[in-house]
């Protein structure tokens, strides 16, 4: 299969976010005198979205409460409008990638559950040296991964069909959301998730590098 584009999840996949998220989340939830949680259950939390990862950090009793989560999801975006650099930085061996990439005639996309706002913040200033064709966060009116709108709308905005789309992410979220868009779901070792997890939602391959990614793609090219 000859790939005409790489599209790839943000969060775990380009950029390990991790700790500005859980440590931002968790100040949220200190303030507001609910339980914290650590950094390996926030790899778990993280993937659906701000608000969902709001939700998610909620004690499951007050989930339903609006009034709560209304005050929590403010306070989140808020904070983390101030935090969202103290410790995120791309993955080791992305610089390089996203390098090769933009030397190539390949198309290249970032496709996130989110915010939009913060989407393209974190492109633009963390991986602003290079040339992305369309960088899109969740926004009202359209589905949140796994939905596969998102993906779909990108590659026919690129004119390119949905099999010629190298999709690059590390939570079954992306590999559910390539495979319901009938692209490539490629899974990455280095992000938030496990191998077993991306196989067993369709990752038709798992890489461990960045690296690997040039390598795949010299090959279908």
């Amino acid at each position: 299969m000859r790939f005409k584009a790489v599209i790839f999840d943000l969060d775990g996949t380009l950029l390990d976010s991790l700790a500005d998220l859980a440590n931002t989340l968790n100040n949220v939830l200190e303030n507001n005198g609910l339980p914290l949680h650590d950094m390996q259950e926030y790899r778990y939390l993280v993937g659906y979205g701000m608000d969902e990862l709001v939700r998610k950090a909620m004690p499951e009793k007050l989930r339903e409460d609006s009034v709560l989560f209304e005050k929590l999801r403010q306070e989140m975006r808020t904070h983390y409008a101030e935090t969202w650099m103290l410790h995120t930085r791309p993955y080791p061996g992305i610089d390089e990638l996203l390098g090769w990439l933009d030397s190539s005639p390949l198309q290249m996309g970032v496709l996130s559950n989110k915010p939009d706002r913060f989407t393209k913040l974190c492109v633009e200033t963390l991986l602003g040296k290079w040339k992305f064709d369309r960088v899109t966060g969740h926004h009202p009116g359209i589905g949140h991964k796994p939905d596969p709108e998102g993906a779909l709308r990108m590659a026919a905005s690129m004119e390119i069909l949905p099999k010629e789309v190298l999709y690059v992410g590390d939570s079954e979220v992306d590999m559910q959301t390539a495979t319901a868009a009938g692209m490539y779901a490629l899974g990455v070792l280095w992000g938030f998730r496990t191998g077993e997890e991306l196989l067993e939602n369709g990752a038709k391959r798992i890489v461990e590098t960045p690296r690997e990614i040039i390598e795949l793609l010299k090959h279908h090219h």
